[in-house]
């Protein structure tokens, strides 16, 4: 155990250093023994209400304008104090008068390290307090990283996430850097990308450092491990159509309607209760998806046409330019169509737009005058 000063009472008192067998209760503690001292720290008790609010470190985060009409100064009085006083927090954080500050900062690179050397910070607080982690537990970690010597951190503005990394990898502005180069090679390549191809593409040491980075752009989106642009459906679905389109894309071949919405049912989307009924009825509405068969939709890009089967048979009867046998009439329609051969030669002898000009063969029928 080691001896501390505690800086609210002056006092000495004893506290364990066995942080790497903390459990997610324990670390929900550690972090506001760690918040506590440092506000300690702060003789003034004006400055300490500043930090405190701020950085939402007991309620939610408030704005300059806020603080400073509750205090009675002006907006510019509060940033101007703000910023002498996190650079006295961090003067003391390098001097080490906050060792409970640097138990869990070390606890944030360990954490940071298992995840590619840069996370968000909700991921990191979801990693070291649980799934219970709250606004505050994130507050707490983002202000101790604000104040470590050895953590770079990337606030949240239109374009990343307030996230963390460590900075002897990769301070601020080399963290933007590189995931600006993520962005870049994404767009270049125009479709979705797998972490594994896209650090082909890049100088990075670990697929794992790559997914990383790109986790702090709000520019960026992941699904089952493939990386593109956050408008991009295939990797941020935001709607059924776009779920829908993503499990016909995955598979690969047509699906009936109801294993289009077991699929939707047992995916990794976040919002995946809906009905079979929603489910065809956006299938109904949306161009991307051809009906093929009896409830059986396909991708339009997949060059499947829309249409009656008389109609696909139309088609195939005028590109040929020339009469066609049964047999082919029916391979031809069935690369479209996924219905039955005794449904495509109904067609085929029923229907006046067609005309058998000899055995088993048929042509378009002339229009008539």
């Amino acid at each position: 155990n080691d001896t501390i000063i505690n800086p609210i009472t002056g006092g000495r008192e004893e506290r364990t250093n066995a942080m790497e067998e903390t459990t997610q209760t324990d670390m929900s503690t550690s972090l506001q023994t760690a918040v506590s001292d440092v506000l300690g720290v702060i003789e003034q008790d004006r400055e300490r209400e500043i930090i405190s609010r701020r950085f939402g470190l007991s309620d939610r985060k408030e704005t300059l304008e806020q603080i400073g009409e509750l205090l009675g100064i002006t907006r510019e009085r509060v940033r101007q104090l703000e910023k002498a006083i996190l650079i006295r927090l961090k003067l003391a954080s390098e001097d080490n008068k906050v060792p409970s500050m640097h138990e869990v900062e070390r606890q944030i690179i360990r954490h940071l390290s298992e995840k590619g050397r840069v996370a968000r910070v909700q991921d990191v607080a979801r990693d070291m307090v649980g799934k219970d982690a709250t606004p505050i537990h994130r507050s707490h970690i983002g202000f101790l990283a604000e104040l470590s010597p050895n953590l770079a951190v990337v606030n949240e503005n239109d374009d990343f996430y307030h996230s963390i990394g460590i900075k002897e990898h990769a301070d601020e502005k080399k963290i933007k850097a590189h995931v600006d180069e993520i962005v870049k090679t994404i767009k270049a390549h125009g479709e979705p990308i797998s972490s594994e191809d896209l650090h082909a593409k890049l100088s990075h040491e670990h697929p794992s450092h790559v997914s990383a980075l790109a986790s702090t752009s709000k520019k960026l989106a992941s699904l089952r491990d493939n990386w593109g642009l956050v408008k991009w459906p295939t990797v941020n679905p935001k709607n059924i159509r776009d779920k829908i389109y993503v499990i016909l894309a995955d598979n690969g071949k047509p699906m009936h309607f109801s294993e289009i919405a077991k699929s939707i049912k047992v995916s990794d989307f976040k919002r995946k209760d809906v009905t079979t009924q929603a489910i065809h009825n956006e299938l109904i509405k949306d161009k991307r998806f051809v009906l093929i068969g009896r409830g059986i939709y396909a991708l339009d890009e997949w060059g499947y046409s829309k249409g009656t089967v008389s109609d696909i048979i139309t088609d195939v009867l005028k590109k040929a330019g020339e009469p066609l046998h049964r047999d082919e009439i029916v391979k031809r329609v069935l690369k479209s169509r996924q219905v039955k051969e005794t449904t495509i030669l109904l067609n085929l002898q029923s229907k006046p737009q067609f005309k058998r000009v000899s055995k088993a063969t048929y042509k378009l029928a002339e229009p008539a005058k």
